[in-house]
Formats: structure tokens, sequence, C-alpha cells
């Protein structure tokens, strides 16, 4: 089965293991050790951040590594992107509209000798 980027940061456990990788390169062991589930499970939630890229898993001794690649999230910066610009966009008409009211009801309020 193809897995992308998205499946993987689709679950809290992989997101916070991303997040553990991010500032250093970990042994299996050692992430084992922040999660309540057992080391089958975080095995299989590294092989799924393996096939999305996100992590390498390098051999030392006898030890496994695991290395965060975070520029695999552009994908998802990317796609997120797209959507932070349509709403940028509809806040600033927004903005403007509110604008043009605010300023049309001071224009009415000065003909009427009322203050606000």
């Amino acid at each position: 089965m193809r897995r992308d980027v998205f499946q993987a940061i689709a679950d809290p456990t992989r997101r916070e293991i991303l997040n553990m990788l991010a500032h250093q390169s970990l042994n299996v062991n050692s992430v084992t050790e922040n999660f309540a589930v057992s080391r089958t499970a975080i095995y299989k939630h590294i092989k799924i951040l393996t096939e999305c890229g996100l992590i390498d898993m390098k051999q030392q001794g006898r030890e496994r590594y695991c290395e965060a690649h975070m520029e695999k999230l552009s994908e998802v910066s990317d796609w997120i992107g797209q959507y932070k610009e349509m709403w940028e966009r509809r806040f600033d008409r927004l903005d403007k509209y509110l604008e043009e009211l605010q300023s049309k009801s001071a224009t009415k309020n000065k003909k009427h000798g009322r203050k606000k």
C-alpha cells in the first residue's frame, strides 16, 4: 500500500514521534519509553513514518536509530498554504467591508449630530 505524509501525521502518536525526532536521533527503545503502548505498536508507527519518508532507520552497532526528515512535511505545508491564502483574502475583504460600515456609521452619526 502506498502511504503518504498526510496518513503519517493523521495519528497523534506518529506526530509525537516526529516531534521527538525533530530534535535528535533516538534509538527505538528511547522512542518506545515515551509511550504507554507496546514496542510492537511503536514499531508499526515507525514503519509507517519510514514508508512515508519522514524518518530513516540507521544501524549503529547493535542499536537502530530513528532520524527525522522534516523537509517531507513541506507537502503538507504547501497543501495548507493554498487554503491559508484563500482565508487571508476572505478576511481582508471582511476587514475592508467592516471598515466601510464603520465609516458609513461615523458619517451618518456626524450628520445627525450624534456621538458614538
